[in-house]
């Protein structure tokens, strides 16, 4: 059963029963006495286990009765009735218990409470945040407590208090206090309260400048290395071997519906182990899609080397193939796939900037599938094979190298590539049939700006280009931010055909 309060039996009455401002009047008065004992009660409010009669509250809980102010066992009237709260009486309840928890020993309870209050406190909750300003020990806290205080004094109908409240915000980060700040600025009739404010909310947005400068680079190095991804498979199957394939998005697609059948293999027999679905959804997107683009090779592309043209209208009909294909598996809407429970949320690193846990694996992914790419390039036997063909195809042919066997292990390759991007981009959007027609066009401008053939010209030009657009995004929308980026790669081209970098390609064995 509950404790004693340190309630006196017409507070805990005017508490429970009445207007509804006269009740939250008295609640207030009562919390800015700073006894955490009144938590309970304010609890036992919420679940509704309070009843009144003739003037004084009880708490009901399991068939039994007790006194609210005293806790002490009693009987409870024959006429009591059940305390009603409204939506503002459940919300004052609540702001109660934060504010009751900003002197628990408890500094974890005391951080969270503070966190809470930041957008449902009042003046009469303001006797005790400064009795707890004034005990916190802790730095950072009591500089958020002091914060928490003046935002309170912003409202007051004193110009001195809203004077000093706004110069005290100027010292804030949060995103909250610029709210707040335009807020008031737009209702402040005092001249000088309002040169102040003005003076506040120019500081406040100095300081969360920056965290919306790190957040734009960080949404476009994100959106680079989704590029980076869905170009590298490109990069073999167009830069090395002079392949055209506009079912490259399709492969990604393969990647990405695998993943959605290794998630729901997961959910349905081993939901013990769902968090690490992932660990094989990815050799299972590579696989599915190197399957996948090494039949395409042997049936049609190896018919095709050496004619871009008839490569880009066949690779062009497999891909609405493979598409109807899926659509008549799983369906034309778009299917979800979870995130497994360790990429889900995200590290704040700044009041205003919050980096999403399943961008930063994506990001170690791409450097993880580009690393192992240029290790498998350029330290492995299929590596040298790949690139003796790509200079010199008869060459490499007359020292006994099979060049259709390495023609199709590459274009498994790239095509294997594009079903990791398709995993990576599962983690981060819908999948459906038209997932890979969004990115098609992008990845070959990457491949194209970066350099044929080369894999450094490639991760350059996807950061950058993941980076420009979102920088254009920002100041012009996004429709005219791609045309801008599609003009100056035009113009780009337009002064260096090679690219970023150039290399020797299939193109030079003329």
């Amino acid at each position: 059963m509950p404790q004693a309060f340190a309630l006196t039996p017409e507070q805990a009455g005017k508490i429970a029963a009445g207007e509804s401002d006269e009740r939250i009047a008295a609640l207030n008065a009562a919390v800015a006495a700073g006894d955490t004992a009144l938590e309970p009660f304010v609890r036992a409010m919420l679940d509704d286990e309070v009843k009144t009669a003739a003037g004084k509250a009880y708490i009901v809980r399991d068939g039994k009765a007790v006194e609210a102010a005293t806790g002490a066992a009693a009987t409870l009237p024959a006429d009591a009735e059940d305390v009603v709260n409204n939506n503002r009486m459940r919300r004052e309840l609540e702001s109660a218990i934060a504010v009751l928890k900003l002197v628990s020993p408890d500094r974890a309870v005391r951080a969270k409470a503070i966190v809470e209050l930041k957008d449902q406190v009042d003046e009469g909750k303001l006797g005790l945040i400064e009795k707890a300003a004034a005990a916190e020990t802790d730095a950072q806290l009591k500089a958020q407590l002091n914060l928490l205080r003046a935002a309170v004094l912003i409202s007051s109908q004193d110009a001195t208090k809203r004077m000093a409240a706004a110069k005290a915000l100027s010292g804030s980060s949060e995103p909250a206090t610029r709210s707040l700040l335009l807020e008031k600025l737009a209702t402040e009739t005092d001249a000088p309260v309002k040169a102040a404010i003005q003076a506040a909310l120019d500081s406040v947005q100095g300081q969360l400048v920056w965290g919306e400068r790190l957040g734009l680079l960080f949404t476009g190095a994100s959106l680079g290395s989704i590029l980076l991804l869905v170009a590298l498979g490109l990069a073999i199957t167009y830069g090395l071997m002079g392949v055209i394939n506009m079912a490259h998005g399709e492969l990604m697609m393969i990647g990405a519906y695998a993943t959605y059948v290794v998630q729901n293999l997961f959910r349905q027999y081993l939901p013990g182990a769902f968090d690490w679905y992932i660990a094989v959804a990815i050799p299972a997107s590579f696989f599915s899609a190197a399957l996948v683009g090494a039949v395409l090779e042997r049936s049609v592309i190896r018919w095709l080397y050496g004619r871009p043209l008839e490569t880009l209208l066949a690779t062009w009909g497999i891909s609405l193939v493979l598409m109807q294909t899926v659509r008549t598996l799983f369906g034309a809407q778009n299917v979800g796939v979870e995130n497994p429970g360790w990429m889900s949320g995200g590290v704040q690193v700044l009041p205003n900037l919050v980096l999403p846990f399943n961008r930063i694996a994506i990001l170690a992914f791409a450097a993880l599938v580009l690393l192992g790419m240029a290790m498998l390039i350029g330290k492995t036997r299929l590596g040298l094979f790949v690139r003796g063909v790509t200079q010199n195809r008869r060459m490499a042919s007359c020292v006994g190298v099979d060049t259709a066997r390495i023609d199709m292990l590459a274009f498994s390759l790239g095509a294997g590539i594009a079903g990791l991007a398709g995993c990576a981009l599962s983690q981060v959007g819908n999948v459906g049939p038209d997932l890979g027609q969004g990115y098609i066009v992008d990845s070959f401008m990457v491949v194209v700006l970066g350099g044929v053939g080369q894999l450094a010209g490639t991760v350059y030009a996807a950061l950058g280009l993941g980076v420009l657009n979102k920088l254009l995004e920002g100041w012009a929308g996004a429709v005219l931010a791609k045309i801008m980026v599609l003009v100056f790669i035009v113009v780009f081209i337009q002064k260096r055909p090679q690219g970023l970098f150039a290399v020797k390609g299939r193109s030079a064995e003329a």
